[in-house]
Formats: structure tokens, C-alpha cells, sequence
């Protein structure tokens, strides 16, 4: 992300001398204004000229040639990266024509300095539009007005693909989830096509996770799931969503979808191996056992015997989950008229403290009273 941002830097930093949009016209040295635009344009030494031009500024705000001393402002504060003031200069030139694509970019790039999500949002839109508008501009008939304009054209894709940047660079930099979540939609509606835009999907599907948008990290999810490849976390919320919803042919395919991904799943960089291992044995437990309980509910007992038998060997150091599976083995292999293995199953949640204990506790008194010679 560095390396884009420092091409980005170097593209812009060359902008044409054209994007500059406020000109300065012929000064009138008998004039106070006059006067201090000329000593400022013979200063020769930048602080000092800095000084006079923000003299000009405050002294003659409504005089034609404001719009250029704000210009040459607002470059110099975002040189010397003060924020505060390239945005106050910025909101003053806020009523900007297509060609002054270049002010409203250096404005965007004081947002950015300031690290406001919200600012970043406003000047990246601003800058969108101009950028657009010049991008939209039709072509000069004037052969030697072509060049100029094609010039004006590249050079206005690129603010507007920088524009994208700064969303996905500001969303992934912003803490706030729902902050984060504007600023990938704003990219989304945008440019749907944005090389940004695939990056800055599970990002976005984590803000609605965290915000509590539910059901837009459902529909993300989905929308993932139908066009590209899911993370376990996608498949998870899926899952989980399917089972809500009893939809039994999603809750099957979820879940082996989620066997899958972990299956192939390398562990990632900085991982350790045992938090790896437990992470990939949690889900891989959720959706073995999930099937099979969804298996069971609609009588397809082998199956479900097969599915919950892979989720066993996981759980043994689960008391959470390992009462439940080993529960729900018991019922399968008691429909399927296996009643020791039954028992068995059952026995084994019986001994670990669980809201399936008492239950299971009952079922091995039945079994033995119903099938003779069980232990």
C-alpha cells in the first residue's frame, strides 16, 4: 500500500501547469493590493512570501485575485503538511470549477494528513466529480487544442483513481466499523470496478460484523459465496444464517464448504501453530457437527452418524462442544436400532457436566430397560 501511495505522490506532485484554475491578472502597482502582491511575488524567501500572501488573503479576500493567492496557499500549507489550514483554505475554494481538479485533490490530501474518515469521504467525492466532469469533456474540434485537452483527460483519471485510494487507504486506517463500512460503500457506489473495491471486501464484511449490521454482512456474504470464493468467516455467518432459517440444502452445502476452505487452508503468516490449530479445529467442529445435527433432524441417520464421527475425534478437549456431539451420536445410532453404541455415546456425555447430561442419563436407563444384555 506504501508503494501505491508513493506512485500516487509522484504522479500528482507533476501535475501540468494547466490545473492550476484561478490566474492572476495584470497587477495595478498603484494600488495597496497591488503593492502587496507585487512584494509578495519578489520575496524571495518563502516563509516571508507565505506571510504576505496570507496578509493578502485576510486584508482582501473579495479581490479577483484571492481565488490565486488561495491557490498557492493552499499548495504551500499541504507542502509543509499542515492540515488545519490547507483545509480552511480548501473550504474556501470549495466552489470549484472541473478545472480545478488539482485544488480539490490537494485538499483531499490535507484530509488524509488529518486522518478524518469523514473529511476523506467529503473532499474524495468532491474531487470524484471534478475529475469526472473533465474525464466527461468533450473533445476540442481545434486540432491544436486536442493534445491539451487529451493531456487535461489522463490527467484526471488519475485524480480519480486516486480517489478511490484514499477511501480503501482511509477504511482500512479508521478504527470506527461503521465509519470504515461508509467509506467502502462510498468506494462500492463509486466504481463498482475499482481494482480497490475486491481488496476492501472482507474488511467491509468485518466492519458490519463489528457494527452490527447483520444483515448486510449476510447479504455480502452471499453475494461473495455466488461470484467468487468466501472466507471461513463468510461461511460461517452463511451457515449460522442458513440454520436460523432452516434452509437444510444451505446448511449442507455451507457447511461442507467450510470443510473444504479449511481443508486447503494454509495456516497464515504470524500464526502461531497451536492457535492456528485450535481456530481450525473450532470451525472445522461447527460444521461437522452442524451437518450432522442437521442430518439428524431430517432422519438421513447414517449421514449424520458420518459427520458428527469426524467432529469427535476434535472436541476432546472441548467441554463445551464434545457433550452435545457425543449426544447426538447416541440419538443416531439409537434410530439406527445400534443400542450398546448408543449407550456408549451416551455414557461418555453422561460423565462430562453439560445441559445434556441429565437427558442422557435417562436415555441409558430406557435403552437397557428396552434391549436386554446392553452395558
Amino acid at each position: 500500500m506504501k508503494a501505491i501511495a508513493a506512485l500516487f505522490a509522484l504522479a500528482l506532485s507533476t501535475a501540468p501547469a494547466w490545473t492550476q484554475c484561478h490566474k492572476l491578472t495584470e497587477l495595478n502597482a498603484t494600488t495597496p493590493e497591488g503593492q502587496l502582491l507585487q512584494k509578495a511575488g519578489l520575496e524571495e524567501d518563502p516563509a516571508q512570501k507565505l506571510v504576505l500572501r496570507e496578509q493578502f488573503a485576510a486584508q482582501y479576500p473579495q479581490h479577483e485575485a484571492a481565488g490565486w493567492i488561495y491557490e498557492q496557499l493552499l499548495a504551500a500549507y499541504v507542502k509543509a503538511n499542515d492540515a488545519d489550514k490547507a483545509l480552511a483554505v480548501g473550504e474556501k475554494l470549495d466552489a470549484m470549477p472541473p478545472e480545478c481538479v488539482e485544488d480539490a485533490q490537494q485538499t483531499l490530501k490535507a484530509a488524509e494528513m488529518k486522518k478524518d474518515p469523514d473529511l476523506v469521504l467529503k473532499w474524495s467525492s468532491r474531487t470524484a466529480v471534478l475529475a469526472q466532469e473533465v474525464i466527461a469533456s468533450p473533445q476540442p474540434t481545434g486540432a491544436d487544442e486536442v493534445e491539451n485537452w487529451k493531456a487535461r483527460v489522463d490527467y484526471a483519471r488519475q485524480v480519480n483513481t486516486y480517489t478511490e485510494y484514499s477511501l480503501y487507504a482511509m477504511a482500512l486506517a479508521t478504527a470506527d466499523p461503521a465509519k470504515q463500512a461508509a467509506l467502502i460503500e462510498a468506494l462500492q457506489q463509486r466504481n463498482p470496478k475499482s481494482e480497490y473495491l475486491a481488496k476492501a471486501v472482507d474488511p467491509l464484511f468485518v466492519a458490519y460484523q463489528k457494527s452490527g449490521a447483520a444483515d448486510k454482512a449476510v447479504a455480502l456474504a452471499q453475494q461473495v459465496a455466488a461470484t467468487g470464493s468466501p472466507s471461513e468467516d463468510m461461511l460461517l455467518v452463511l451457515t449460522q444464517d442458513a440454520v436460523k432459517k432452516k434452509d437444510r440444502e444451505k446448511v449442507h452445502t455451507y457447511s461442507a464448504k467450510l470443510v473444504e476452505v479449511m481443508g486447503a487452508k494454509p495456516k497464515p503468516a504470524g500464526v502461531a501453530d497451536a492457535d492456528w490449530t485450535t481456530r481450525k479445529n473450532t470451525i472445522l467442529v461447527y460444521a461437522y457437527s452442524t451437518n450432522g445435527e442437521q442430518y439428524f433432524n431430517e432422519g438421513k441417520l447414517a449421514n449424520a452418524d458420518q459427520e458428527l464421527r469426524k467432529a469427535l475425534p476434535l472436541v476432546e478437549d472441548s467441554s463445551a462442544v464434545k457433550p452435545e456431539v457425543l449426544f447426538y451420536l447416541g440419538l443416531a445410532n439409537y434410530k439406527m436400532e445400534k443400542a450398546q453404541e448408543a449407550v456408549n455415546y451416551f455414557k461418555a456425555c453422561a460423565a462430562m457436566k453439560s445441559p445434556f447430561q441429565a437427558q442422557a442419563n435417562k436415555n441409558i436407563v430406557a435403552i437397557r430397560a428396552q434391549y436386554h444384555g446392553i452395558k
